[in-house]
């Protein structure tokens, strides 16, 4: 019985067709399939597996072929992932353990030190889940799992409000100001400040969230509950939103939706190059119609374009 791979999540029958590729330099499904005798479907379907275990290739042109990969190397790559799989069970039973701990003596510390991204993407989530009124957050990159929140959105239309302070370096992130303005859209109330140092997420006045670095090799973060220490971080985010800019916002004048966001960028310190790219435009385009803007505002600069533009109301 070949089962000497399942600890690695290869069934028993894949393994069979992997051990039968492992003797040929390639071969088709139809040729495992005479030597195991059993469907060509069949032995199709475990070299996907197989493929997608990362213990196969697929070889070019129009005929499925299939090569095993050395295994001293792939099925040490599945022992590293599994060996991974079960760390991160470690690290949840831990973590239940003090959820437990915590059920049985009344709540839990002050500051509570959470580890790994995973733990922090399930913190991000539940305290936007546990939101009633408001949340409050500062964001800039790295980022641990994905620049999306998939929670926000049901959140605004459940009537949480949500106010964002974004750093300039997120706009320049892949797909990140498309997200923005769509949340923008549905409720999310943005702007935008240079030089932010921390990441931070607020529930209510209840409970914060705040990465204790930005560097994702070690990945620690504090859950922080009412406290001197909430207070000054809510404090903090308080003087961060006076002091930010708003992003992509409804004004009145003779500008449109893509002039003001672009005054918008300009203002929050991106470049040329990183604004033409958020928007779509090449940076000739850009620059172009910044010209264009200049002349309508009567501005010698980028900086007192933006100045007027807000002055005026415009963005």
């Amino acid at each position: 019985m070949n089962d000497q791979l399942a600890a690695v999540g290869v069934d028993p029958f894949d393994e069979g067709v992997y051990r039968a590729l492992l003797t040929r330099e390639a071969a088709s499904p139809g040729q495992l399939a005479d030597e195991l005798a059993c469907s060509a479907d069949r032995v199709g379907r475990a070299l996907a597996r197989l493929h997608d275990l990362g213990l196969v290739g697929r070889l070019s042109g129009a005929r499925r072929r299939y090569a095993a990969i050395d295994p001293e190397h792939a099925v040490d790559a599945l022992v590293r992932t599994r060996a991974a799989e079960l760390d991160q069970v470690r690290a949840t039973a831990t973590e239940l353990a003090r959820m437990f701990s915590a059920g049985r003596h009344g709540g839990g510390e002050e500051v509570e030190i959470v580890h790994g991204r995973e733990a922090l993407g399930r913190w991000f989530v539940r305290l936007q889940q546990e939101a009633r009124e408001q949340v409050r957050t500062l964001d800039r990159p790295p980022y641990a799992l994905t620049t999306t929140n998939p929670v926000e959105e049901s959140a605004l239309a459940s009537d949480v409000t949500y106010r964002a302070i974004y750093a300039p370096e997120a706009l320049e992130w892949p797909g990140v100001l498309d997200d923005i303005r769509r949340l923008v859209g549905l409720g999310e109330q943005a702007r935008v400040l240079p030089g932010l140092r921390v990441k931070l997420a607020i529930a209510d006045d209840r409970i914060a969230l705040m990465p204790l670095s930005l560097d994702l090799t070690d990945v620690r973060a504090a859950v922080i509950r009412p406290s001197a220490l909430l207070d000054a971080l809510i404090d903090h985010w308080d003087l961060c939103w006076r002091a930010a800019e708003p992003l992509d916002a409804p004004a009145e004048g003779p500008l449109d939706a893509d002039d003001r966001l672009m005054l918008s960028l300009l203002v929050s310190g991106l470049k040329d190059e990183a604004i033409a790219r958020q928007l779509g435009w090449s940076v000739r385009t850009m620059r172009r119609r910044m010209s264009r803007l200049h002349e309508l505002l009567g501005a010698a600069n980028r900086f007192q374009a933006g100045v007027i533009a807000q002055r005026r109301g415009w963005i």
